[in-house]
């Protein structure tokens, strides 16, 4: 059988299978493939091999991995010799016929081939050109060692009136495999047709979404390579080429000496962390098989274990805000203790029954095709393993030593209890940099790096561990001369911090002179003395639902009045956000229980919440008014998606002003929060009924690209740098003019690369966690307006978040 050639082009990503005598090789291939492509979502399966010692191969082990590997785009089989073949040969005669008519069987070397297939297929090119990048794979070596190029020659002359650029190749060992990867999935990004060529040596131009094709340029250090583009996208994609390589590709390995593998993971807390590998030590929860006591005596075990998990997480709520609160309502959740209750009057001890009750609520989660509500699952089995560890006296989970953190995953309770004199860094396997655990992370200053893939995990305990929590970058048995340049690179940062903090309480003003307020984000009195301490020009966001959730009644006008005055206070007398009740059914009262709803994201939460329960907003309203009497007070209405919300909730305001009496605050200003992207677009509409808008992008980004933000497997697409996402600031922005202003109270505040393009944008307000007021404050320095503007005009023409990541950082100091 000859290798099928297909001529249909898929429009996603096409599978690859590996199909080896030996089962270690194929690993090792996969392994070095995987680091070409840098996480992205290609399928790569395995056949090889009998087991880890034995070699061989097997049909119907092949047919299975191609099964696996097919996404409906086609699957790509590459093979090492003989036997693996005949036996891939077979495999496809025995699949289905449709699956069959997808499949292409590549005579292309196994590990060149792979590394090209890989990159071809994470670009998004079809099968056939996968398969013809992979024939290809040898180009490389053929042209270094003088020999006759395989494939067709190239035939564009990489002439035209398209934009063009020179830039030097800055890495150590030239543009070998893995920059050369990087140039090729950023050109594939782009609607343009990218050529280059070594200038140093007159070579053709060559196509840049071809791995193999580049690799025939023999580029080494200090050479220069010209890139001419056309396109609908060509001057974007040189500048987003010309930027990579300033940046070396991203290559991240010194390559000086011989050391322990670079990864890439994702950036989640800034910082630099050098230490030994520790891994989270804790004793297993084998629940005994033991009679029980009695329902009496059973039930009170779950009481005082209720008791002792709530006390806990009540401790650690005070620290982090409301993070822990959907944990401390699942203690109380009546049909979860009904169940165990039941069980337990079943004959149950009260171990098996709590892990019975909580292991059917965590699947029936699991089982829901909403992401949001998929993701609870985890809430549910971080509580239930709190409460069995209370139950059986079994220790929580710890680190031994001190050093660089690895695990697969945290719960927030575990990121809460670290201690930072202990932990220099955290560096997991998977997670999303906008989960709850990380964000905690961000706010105690732990370094972390997150989404490192599965080998971060095989690391050994006490093995020198280096990363960057800014770029992600991580180092595994570091060598001497990248452990200093690192050191040196901390000092930098700690550096920049100092002189950050020395000038925190500064006002932040742009190199062109124009303001922009930085406030912080709180959920506690704590958390705004935290904010002073820092710098904040103001309370930019209070959670009020500090005060709403884990009791049995809604707190009265006088308690909410108190501790919003002791917010106040805290910050000296200086403005502050109140933002209305912000629950519903992803955060339900106890005392208001609501209907289940099967997306509460998407459900009666926010403004849509306390409008459905005027009682509540009518005493928030009034604690608000009395409070604005004496400090600034900015009012902000949640969730809002009608102009005719806001109308209802000023007519509520009006009502509690004339219930206090004295008229209007002076300080009294109202604004809403913009999450959902009809709101965005409509902005102009609900301008004349507001003072600000302050944008949620936590929420506007999961809306705008359907991607739940804790979700890890949808962590590199939550990215609020898409931009559709900034397209959605921008219409903001636009809409409202210049008599409203407008904030970003979202995470992506908080990300000194977006400051620029957010205040490019319009955005004059921007606010973050205590902690990060300084940095952010020093990036809102380093910009200049008008370049900053151009910077973001390029950015809303990118494809997606990681080209805009990608380009240079105009309008700030760095630049000079």
């Amino acid at each position: 059988m000859r290798p099928r050639q297909c001529s249909a082009r898929a429009e996603g990503v096409v599978g690859l299978v590996v199909v080896s005598h030996s089962r270690a090789l194929a690993r090792a291939a996969v392994g070095l493939a995987a680091e070409m492509i840098r996480g992205a979502a290609v399928p790569i399966e395995i056949a090889a091999g009998v087991d880890d010692t034995a070699f061989g191969t097997d049909a119907v082990a092949i047919t299975e991995a191609v099964a696996a590997a097919d996404r409906g785009d086609g699957v790509v089989v590459l093979m090492d010799l003989g036997s693996a073949v005949l036996s891939a040969e077979l495999a496809v005669e025995l699949l289905a016929d449709d699956l069959r008519e997808r499949v292409v069987l590549c005579a292309g070397p196994l590990v060149e081939g792979l590394l090209a297939a890989a990159v071809a297929a994470a670009g998004g090119a079809g099968r056939d050109e996968v398969a013809a990048e992979a024939d290809a794979g040898l180009a490389g070596k053929q042209s270094q060692l003088g020999g006759p190029v395989a494939g067709a020659p190239d035939t564009g002359s990489g002439k035209g009136d398209g934009p063009s650029a020179t830039v030097t190749v800055l890495n150590r060992h030239g543009l070998h495999a893995r920059p050369a990867a990087r140039l090729v999935t950023l050109a594939r990004s782009f609607d343009a047709e990218v050529r280059v060529r070594n200038a140093e040596t007159g070579s053709p131009w060559v196509p840049a979404s071809s791995l193999s094709r580049i690799a025939t340029l023999g580029v080494l250090h200090g050479h220069r390579m010209q890139v001419r583009a056309s396109g609908p996208q060509a001057r974007a994609a040189v500048e987003g080429i010309v930027a990579l390589a300033g940046r070396a590709f991203d290559e991240t390995e010194p390559a000086a000496e011989p050391e322990g593998p670079a990864a890439q993971g994702r950036a989640a807390s800034p910082g630099i962390a050098i230490g030994p590998a520790r891994h989270l030590s804790s004793a297993p929860l084998d629940i005994p098989d033991r009679p029980a006591r009695g329902p009496a005596q059973e039930w009170q075990r779950i009481d005082d274990a209720l008791a002792s998990v709530r006390q806990d997480l009540a401790k650690l709520r005070a620290g982090a805000g409301s993070i822990f609160d959907a944990h401390l309502l699942l203690l109380d959740d009546a049909d979860l203790l009904a169940e165990v209750r039941s069980r337990i009057d079943a004959g149950e001890a009260a171990p098996p029954a709590w892990a019975a009750a909580t292991a059917r609520v965590a699947g029936e989660f699991e089982a829901l095709a909403d992401p949001y509500l998929k993701a609870r699952a985890a809430d549910v089995r971080a509580v239930a393993d709190q409460m069995l560890r209370a139950l059986l006296g079994v220790p929580a989970a710890v680190t031994r030593g001190s050093g660089v953190l690895i695990a697969a995953d945290l719960t927030p309770a575990e990121a809460a209890a670290l201690d930072p004199g202990q932990v220099a860094g955290v560096l997991l396997a998977f997670g999303s940099p906008t989960a709850h655990s990380v964000i905690l992370l961000r706010t105690r200053g732990i370094p972390a790096v997150v989404g490192a893939g599965p080998a971060a995990l095989e690391v050994a305990d006490g093995t020198p561990v280096a990363l960057d929590g800014s770029t992600g970058e991580v180092l595994v048995a570091p060598s001497e001369a990248a452990l200093a340049a690192l050191r040196e690179r901390a000092r930098g940062q700690a550096a920049r911090r100092e002189q950050a903090a020395g000038r925190a309480s500064a006002p932040a003003v742009t190199r062109d002179g124009v303001p922009v307020a930085v406030g912080a984000n709180v959920g506690s009195a704590a958390e705004a003395r935290a904010a002073a301490e820092h710098g904040a020009d103001l309370i930019g966001l209070i959670r009020t639902e500090f005060l709403f959730l884990d009791r049995d009644a809604a707190p009265g006008v006088e308690e909410q009045e108190a501790a919003w005055r002791e917010i106040a206070q805290a910050l000296g007398g200086r403005r502050i956000t109140v933002r209305t009740l912000d629950v519903g059914g992803d955060k339900p009262l106890r005392y208001l229980p609501a209907p289940v709803e099967q997306n509460p994201f998407l459900g009666v939460r926010g403004l849509r919440y306390t409008l459905r329960h005027p009682g509540l907003l009518a005493d928030q309203l009034l604690a608000v008014v009395r409070v604005a009497r004496d400090v600034p007070v900015s009012l902000m209405f949640p969730m809002v998606s009608t102009v005719d919300e806001v109308v209802h909730a000023r007519r509520m305001l009006d009502e509690a002003v004339a219930r206090q009496g004295g008229g209007e605050p002076a300080g009294l200003r109202v604004g809403i929060m913009v999450e959902v992207p009809a709101a965005a677009l409509k902005a102009a509409a609900f301008a004349p009924y507001v003072d600000f808008m302050s944008i949620g992008t936590n929420d506007l980004t999961q809306y705008a690209l359907a991607a739940e933000r804790g979700n890890p497997a949808l962590a590199a697409l939550a990215d609020g740098l898409d931009p559709g996402v900034l397209r959605l600031i921008e219409a903001v922005c636009r809409g409202v003019g210049e008599r409203v202003t407008v904030a970003v109270c979202g995470e992506l505040a908080g990300d000194e690369a977006a400051v620029p393009l957010l205040t490019g944008l319009g955005v004059r307000e921007l606010s973050v966690a205590p902690r990060s007021v300084p940095a952010v404050k020093e990036a809102v320095r380093a910009t200049d307006l008008a370049t900053a503007a151009a910077t973001t005009r390029v950015a809303l023409e990118m494809p997606d978040a990681a080209a805009v990541r990608a380009l240079p950082r105009r309008g700030t100091a760095n630049e000079c």
